[in-house]
């Protein structure tokens, strides 16, 4: 007869065979490898079942057919300055703070991203400046709008952003909205009826089987792109909801960066949507001169937008962050809600800061996911024995995901100095080699630091017993969070 010791001979097999698959099949990092394997051995049934929803891998699979689709409308040029590169022959960036050769070599070679210039840049810190913008060049597009957010609301702003576009499906312009499916879990299809009703396309990024249930939900499209007319593009940290206008109580004031970019950088953002709209669309759509058209401007500033994803196991945001810190001569400024790094990016800040250069980093006072602020505060608070600066930020609500390197050059972006972001999470960030808009995002950084209060050594070491608990724990799942 079947019985409980056969049971839990056939558990300790299956055990055994799925520790295999983490350490062999999959390719971990340690921390995420062990943490596995804890929960596989304490929770045996149920420990499987969230593997299989949260730590099962995707790169080995066919997301992206890169055969076909890969930098739909950008491969000659692609092609063209990577063999300029290898001949040694590197472009040169208006800034002098920052050599960046090795920079540009890496994101233009490794991480498959086009050097431009001549781009006219607008940083958005608040959110209603940036949704008026948004919806004012929504109202003037001509031809086609294509817009990717990880988390949109049916809330007021929502219902703003959903008018301007059926606004323009009235004109005859080709509306396409790319969401993410757990993101915005709460927003359905008839809450865009009237869009649809005009023709536009709303589509979600891996959908959900029935709510927030399905073997991918721990990879999430966290990507803001807008591409109007294939000219004008935005693309930062602000997500479409009443609390990115700072009118939610529970966060207060939202701080957040966002780029509007006028220049060839859109044509990035353009091909960057494209292949996350086919990845996940039968209705593919096919490489068109118009959606890549001439874009005339006086803007001087030269850019690269470099994504990341769980498709490939080369994380191209965190070795770009990387690489930022290792240039660094006399200051790194970081702002990030999460700071939960693995131990590369970890140690490469406080070699940083025992080789002199200034480290100043800002994170919110506040959490929204409890164990993700918690690990924050216990990993920058470590920096301050190496000389970091550390802030909190008490205004509101800190979101942004900015590095400023020797004011030369900045990130701005959607990934934030986590593991998700390294490793789960569909990213893109955009890296700016100017020395103006370096100037204005460390003015903000500043101001912003008028409105945070500094975390010392000793106020550290004075927190709660229960502060320590928490701590604690949450560094201990971190490489899960």
């Amino acid at each position: 007869m079947f019985d409980m010791d056969n049971l839990v001979t056939i558990l300790f097999v299956v055990n055994l065979l799925l520790s295999a698959i983490i350490i062999f099949r999959e390719r971990k990092q340690t921390a995420q490898t062990w943490a596995w394997l804890l929960v596989l051995l304490f929770v045996p049934i149920v420990g499987f079942v969230l593997y299989i929803f949260l730590g099962k891998g995707i790169s080995k699979e066919k997301i992206f057919d890169m055969r076909t689709q890969a930098n739909v409308g950008l491969n000659v040029e692609l092609a063209e300055q990577k063999q300029a590169l290898k001949r040694q022959l590197f472009p040169h960036p208006p800034t002098d703070q920052v050599e960046v050769k090795q920079l540009v070599y890496l994101l233009t070679v490794f991480g498959q991203s086009l050097y431009t210039t001549g781009n006219q840049l607008t940083l958005y810190t608040d959110g209603k400046v940036k949704f008026d913008a948004l919806i004012a060049d929504i109202d003037q597009a001509e031809a086609h709008i294509h817009m990717e957010y990880y988390i949109y609301r049916s809330d007021a702003l929502g219902v703003l952003v959903n008018q301007a576009l059926v606004r323009a499906a009235k004109r005859g312009v080709k509306v396409r909205v790319l969401l993410d499916a757990w993101g915005s879990s709460r927003v359905s299809l008839k809450f865009f009826e009237e869009l649809r009703l005009h023709g536009g396309q709303v589509s979600f990024f891996f959908p959900l089987f029935v709510p927030y249930v399905n073997p991918r939900i721990n990879y999430r499209n966290h990507r803001k792109i807008v591409v109007i007319d294939g000219r004008i593009g935005y693309t930062g940290g602000f997500n479409v909801g009443d609390e990115y206008l700072g009118e939610v109580e529970k966060f207060g004031y939202w701080r957040d960066n966002h780029l509007r970019i006028v220049g060839p950088a859109v044509y990035s953002l353009q091909n960057r949507f494209l292949m996350d709209w086919n990845s996940q669309h039968k209705l593919e759509i096919k490489y068109d001169e118009a959606l890549f058209p001439t874009i005339h401007t006086t803007g001087t500033v030269a850019a690269q937008v470099v994504t990341s994803g769980p498709d490939t196991e080369r994380e191209e945001i965190k070795m770009t962050y990387l690489k930022m810190i290792n240039l660094a001569k006399k200051e790194i400024l970081i702002q990030t809600p999460y700071y939960i790094p693995d131990e590369s990016i970890h140690n490469a800040l406080k070699l940083a800061l025992i080789s002199g250069v200034k480290v100043h980093i800002q994170i919110p006072n506040k959490p929204d996911h409890p164990f993700v602020y918690w690990a924050t505060y216990s990993f920058a608070a470590e920096l301050l024995q190496f000389g970091a600066v550390i802030e909190t930020y008490e205004k509101g609500f800190m979101h942004a995901k900015t590095m400023i390197i020797d004011s030369g050059v900045v990130s701005i972006g959607s990934a934030n100095i986590d593991v998700r972001s390294f490793r789960l999470d569909f990213e893109v960030n955009t890296l700016i080699y100017d020395v103006e808009t370096a100037a204005q995002a460390r003015d903000a950084f500043l101001r912003d630091s008028a409105d945070a209060k500094a975390l010392t050594i000793e106020g550290y070491q004075q927190r709660a017993v229960m502060i320590k608990i928490k701590e604690g724990l949450a560094r201990l799942i971190s490489p899960l969070l």
